[in-house]
């Protein structure tokens, strides 16, 4: 019996769309299992924010009753809109070892494109930049980042025999604590908070960060507006957003600069990696998971980079290394030894020089591809 393609519409089949990695990667040592509580919430309109300007379609592929892959299909209206394009982005795209599954999977997705009159087909994305992106091609012995993912070393052949060619790649580093603290990073802080009147935002608890959590989304709708697949945040997709993280994550590992008119104008948000406690947990939150993240957020030697940005006027006054200032003395008293930057595009160079002078390595690479319509 063939492939055959089953569109989700039930809470049960959603269900099994969100474990079907699960079982895909069930020997695979690197692969981390996403909460299946938190990727409901995702891909189910009653509760994403998103989808207020988003359309989406999910599939499931069988062979004999089992599921073998999956799908989604997404239409991000106001990325469109400020992109003035109009593009379908395929996202959640994980298939068994088989060339026809990815073929008739993305088939339906580029069906759907056609009759919206899409103009091209990119991906892997998912709803926003917040979510799951990119297909691995280097760094398949390596550990993802606590929002990163995992993927078999076949997936960008079988993409390619689809029609689809890289449209931009995202690069990964590990960078290596130094045993003593970077006192030019340091010295730097305290010059540029005399010249330009900046300071460290005192944050003892959640709810300090909580205060500024309108300006630290305000300011990344505006530093990450022009990065490949971001489109602007709505107040709802703030709100849902700062809940979550700052559900999460402790006011030691958040850096907020503010100018003497007390407004955000520099941000960096780092964290526990949840990496080894997610793998553990398996997917599920409770019971167990809870345990194992608390214990990862209270000790751990590694910190995923999240988020970094500072409004345009004071990129080359040297904010950052306020925003640096906080974290370096978190990183020294929590006694992290590594550093994951999380996904940047290869092309952020004004990132990617944020690490220079740093012992670091790039050990992983994802993709993004792309494929024009009228070649479908």
């Amino acid at each position: 019996m063939g492939i055959v393609l089953r569109e989700v519409s039930t809470k049960r089949e959603l269900k099994s769309f969100i474990r079907f990695p699960d079982n895909l990667y069930r020997d695979c040592k690197y692969y981390i299992p996403a909460l299946h509580r938190s990727q409901f919430r995702v891909l189910s309109n009653e509760y994403n924010p998103a989808f207020d300007h988003c359309e989406a379609r999910y599939w499931l592929a069988l062979s004999n009753g089992r599921v073998v892959g999956r799908v989604a299909g997404i239409i991000n209206n106001r990325y469109n809109i400020e992109r003035a394009g109009a593009y379908m982005r395929f996202g959640w795209l994980d298939f068994a070892e088989d060339p026809e599954i990815p073929e008739r999977l993305l088939g339906e997705v580029e069906d759907w494109a056609k009759k919206k009159g899409m103009e091209y087909i990119h991906g892997p994305l998912g709803f926003t930049s917040f979510d799951a992106s990119g297909v691995l091609v280097e760094g398949f012995e390596e550990w993802p980042t606590s929002f990163g993912r995992y993927n078999f070393p076949y997936y960008n052949d079988m993409l390619c025999a689809c029609g689809y060619s890289k449209d931009i790649d995202w690069i990964e580093y590990n960078i290596s604590v130094p045993e003593e603290k970077p006192e030019r990073v340091l010295s730097v802080a305290q010059i540029v908070k005399k010249r330009y009147s900046l300071k460290n935002a005192r944050l003892d608890k959640r709810n300090d960060v909580r205060r500024y959590s309108a300006g630290i989304f305000s300011l990344l709708n505006t530093v990450y507006n022009g990065l490949y697949g971001f489109s602007t945040l709505t107040e709802k997709q703030v709100e849902d957003l700062a809940q979550e993280f700052i559900s999460l994550i402790h006011p030691d590992y958040v850096s907020v600069v503010l100018n003497e008119n007390e407004e955000v104008v520099a941000f960096g948000v780092v964290m526990p990696s949840l990496t080894k406690a997610l793998k553990k947990a398996g997917g599920k939150l409770y019971p167990f998971g809870m345990i194992h993240i608390l214990k990862a957020l209270r000790s751990n030697d590694t910190i995923d980079m999240l988020l970094i940005g500072a409004k345009p006027e004071y990129q080359n006054k040297g904010a950052t290394s306020l925003v640096f200032e906080k974290i370096i003395g978190t990183i020294y008293d929590k006694g992290i030894r590594h550093v994951e930057t999380t996904r940047e595009l290869e092309s952020n160079n004004k990132v990617l020089q944020l690490w220079s002078g740093y012992d670091y390595r790039l050990h992983k690479r994802a993709r993004c591809y792309i494929k024009p319509v009228w070649s479908v």
